[in-house]
């Protein structure tokens, strides 16, 4: 159930490799015909989890948890070298090599595209795995600039232009001044809107 569970949400052809922990060992249970296992809601499949057992036939009803950790192995862009706080990624600073996705709390990245001429935002070892949280967010747009808004919902996506009211960081909120197009087919000022910074000039809200 755990290796499904994990495997689901793994990369294409990573090796997960499941670890079982030991139960509490002051734990008495009484005699059990059968067991019924579950994930408790919540709980990741990656990194350090646990798994519920649920006496389901016995004559006394009990329910506990056993720790397991699972790994999640698959190749991912690695460091050549140590590099400091603030140093720009260039090509060949990265190499791809086997790491377990599941050793930190995001997965690593395994593209260059999305490291290079990125900055990091702390320091980094030799062989090191990159994380999206070890770059520095990049600036979208300035404050005062025009930007496309594009807001989305369920089979539908409309596009509209509009000016920043604060400097777009990535994947942060920012507001957004419409501009509309008035009846005399001069623009005039429309709603102000919040959605997220997500690419150059762009910004996205969800309906």
């Amino acid at each position: 159930m755990v290796q499904q569970a994990a495997t689901a949400v793994a990369p294409k052809g990573a090796q997960v490799q499941v670890q079982w922990g030991l139960a509490d060992g002051r734990l008495k249970l009484a005699p059990c015909a059968q067991v019924q296992a579950s994930l408790p809601a919540g709980v990741s499949a990656w990194g350090r989890s646990r798994v519920g057992l649920r006496c389901t036939s016995g004559a006394v009803a009990w329910h506990v948890f056993m720790p397991v950790q699972v790994q999640v192995w698959a190749p991912a862009l690695l460091l050549r070298t140590a590099m400091p706080a603030g140093a720009v990624l260039a090509d060949g600073d990265w190499l791809r090599g086997p790491t377990d996705w599941a050793a930190g709390p995001t997965p690593p990245l395994a593209e260059g595209s999305e490291l290079l001429g990125r900055t990091l935002a702390r320091p980094l070892g030799a062989g090191q795995a990159v994380l999206a949280t070890d770059l520095r967010r990049r600036q979208w747009f300035a404050s005062g600039e025009q930007v496309t808004v594009v807001s989305s919902g369920p089979g539908f996506s409309i596009s509209s232009e509009g000016e920043a009211l604060a400097d777009g960081v990535e994947g942060q909120r920012v507001r957004v001044q419409l501009w509309l197009r008035g009846a005399d087919g001069r623009s005039e000022r429309g709603a102000i809107v919040s959605g997220r910074a997500t690419g150059t000039r762009r910004v996205e809200m969800t309906l």
